[in-house]
């Protein structure tokens, strides 16, 4: 059977339909920077994913792009890279900065040369919240030669072509969806008193690599008794009692793209609080998948989530609002939330993201992931909305 993955050609086609968006705007190079945390603007024009070093994919209006990597990782970004065009750079270091004496590396100034058509005055940056100091200074820098060259932000120009899925990426999200499925299945298989949140996290795991998987979504976490409030967290080494509720979250990654599932297990008697609150999320949940359909409005979905958690009384209990996107990142923009004012389109894809959490140190959340689809969402991350006892 032939692996789920984005074909070569369709790798091509982002960066020529970011080209034709360039020229409307006019931007006349695009710098697409990535990290090993958030890889997902070069990973979406190139495939790559940096490890320990950082990367940018570099490419003006016309032409090729160029994938720009740090001095070690040449031989692992020529095995994995579409782009063929690889070009070692000091500013893309690991962070423990090695000097490299005597090796011959590229630099960014060659780089601008090489993917220029013309004058360069707008220059657009992805990435820009991760971009280090080190490399905007270098930059900066290699612009000089290039006349007043003005930097402006690049994610819109790219989420725009991001925000709504491929058939291709679908199903890397709806594979990503059934490992992730699998992942929360092993640790509900062996999850019991005594154990960490960690040990839980590690059954997770397993399932993963098992099934396909290329590794977690995000650092996910296994969170039991109090102190499950953390609407981000990580695994402690703090043991599950007999009278705990855990609070389970799980995110596989497949061919980059990413998926997340959270339920929640009670052993002995429920807590009261958490008995109602998990009720109340799975109700909100399904108002939320039934608003996400093509033509929708996102404030909309966020009003009937929040008027549905009035009515149990836990709107006060919530963070944010109910979904945000998800794609090669776990959390990606476009948010939804009661003031967000953009259409719902098909083959859109969000986490619903349900968060509750009290001031005595308890919550839980209901996640699950979702195409947005013509009449109400598809789910690709099936799992019964039920009280789990053990």
């Amino acid at each position: 059977m032939e692996r789920i993955c984005i074909p070569r050609e369709e790798f091509g086609e982002r960066v020529r339909k970011a080209q034709k968006l360039m020229a409307e705007q006019g931007i006349d190079v695009m710098f697409a920077f990535a990290n090993e945390a958030e890889p997902q603007f070069v990973r979406y024009l190139s495939d790559y994913w940096p490890s320990f070093e950082t990367a940018a994919v570099l490419f003006g209006r016309k032409g090729d792009p160029l994938l720009l990597i740090g001095p070690e990782s040449l031989t692992y970004a020529e095995d994995r890279s579409k782009i063929r065009d690889i070009r070692r750079i000091k500013c893309f270091r690991e962070s423990s900065n090695p000097e490299y004496p005597g090796v011959k590396l590229d630099t960014l100034e060659e780089a601008l040369e090489a993917v220029r058509t013309d004058t360069i005055k707008t220059l657009a940056v992805a990435g820009y919240n991760l971009l280090p100091y080190i490399v905007y200074e270098d930059l900066k820098k290699a612009l000089e030669r290039f006349g007043d060259v003005q930097i402006v932000r690049g994610d819109d120009l790219l989420m725009t072509l991001r925000k709504v899925k491929s058939p291709a990426e679908l199903a890397c999200l709806r594979k990503a969806g059934e490992i992730t499925v699998k992942a929360l299945e092993n640790e509900l298989a062996h999850i019991k008193p005594g154990m960490t949140e960690q040990q839980v996290c590690g059954y997770a795991m397993e399932a993963i690599y098992a099934n396909g998987g290329e590794m977690e979504a995000y650092p996910f976490w296994t969170l039991a008794g109090k102190g499950s409030n953390q609407a981000i967290s990580r695994p402690r080494n703090k043991v599950i009692q007999k009278q705990d509720y855990v609070h389970l979250n799980v995110g596989a990654r497949y061919e980059g793209y990413a998926a997340s599932l959270a339920r929640g297990v009670f052993f002995g008697e429920p807590d009261p609080w958490a008995y109602d609150a998990i009720k109340a999320a799975y109700e909100a949940a399904e108002v939320v998948a039934a608003e996400l359909y093509e033509g929708n409005q996102a404030g909309t979905v966020a009003q009937k989530y929040f008027e549905q958690l009035a009515k149990t009384g836990h709107d006060r209990n919530t963070l944010y609002g109910p979904c945000h996107a998800s794609g090669l990142m776990e959390g990606e923009p476009p948010w939804i939330e009661i003031d967000s004012d953009y259409v719902l389109q098909e083959n859109m894809c969000y986490c619903i993201d349900i968060f509750l959490g009290n001031e005595n140190g308890y919550g839980l959340r209901v996640e699950e992931s979702a195409r947005v689809g013509k009449d109400k969402a598809e789910i690709y991350t099936p799992f019964p909305r039920e009280i789990i006892r053990m």
